[in-house]
């Protein structure tokens, strides 16, 4: 997919809508083989999604052997839109609280109090995480009203088709 494709593509407003959301899931092939889909917070800088964990995470030796990765951001209502984003994971091993952490986090509904509690347990808690940063590759955007899932596609090509034979 060409870069002009993907900037289009996620330039969108629901792409935008759906970069700003907290969570995503990511997929990737575990070090036993098998798939993995976890869910993970993110943040988008406008080129990139940035996703931060501990030093000791499960993932990171699997991203490591194969740092090919998909991602999905959706909602939960009817239709949904769903944003699908494949790249590559680059890790960078950081010490203390990467900045994109403390952002993240910061659009989960705290008070105040709770904020600077929960900031002081963060910090307590890592002394370095890291960084993984996915550059989109290819992506596509199916909100159900202007795009579908390609085999939705596929199949209404077939039924028109056929109606017009």
């Amino acid at each position: 997919m060409r870069a002009n494709e993907i900037t289009e593509i996620l330039n969108r407003p629901i792409s935008q809508e759906l970069l700003a959301r907290d969570v995503t899931r990511l997929a990737y092939v575990a070090k036993d083989g098998t798939p993995r889909n976890v869910p993970i917070a993110f943040v988008w800088n406008g080129s990139e999604i940035v996703l931060c964990t501990a030093t000791n995470a499960p993932k990171l030796p699997a991203l490591r052997a194969n740092p090919m990765v998909a991602l999905t951001i959706d909602t939960e209502v009817h239709p949904p839109k769903i944003l699908l984003i494949r790249g590559r994971a680059e890790l960078e091993v950081v010490d203390g609280i990467p900045d994109e952490y403390l952002q993240i986090n910061g659009s989960y509904e705290m008070t105040p109090e709770q904020r600077v509690e929960w900031e002081a347990e963060v910090r307590a808690l890592y002394d370095r995480m890291v960084r993984i940063v996915v550059t989109p590759t290819w992506v596509k955007l199916i909100d159900f009203e202007t795009t579908l899932p390609s085999a939705v596609e596929e199949l209404i090509r077939q039924r028109a088709e056929r109606q017009s034979a």
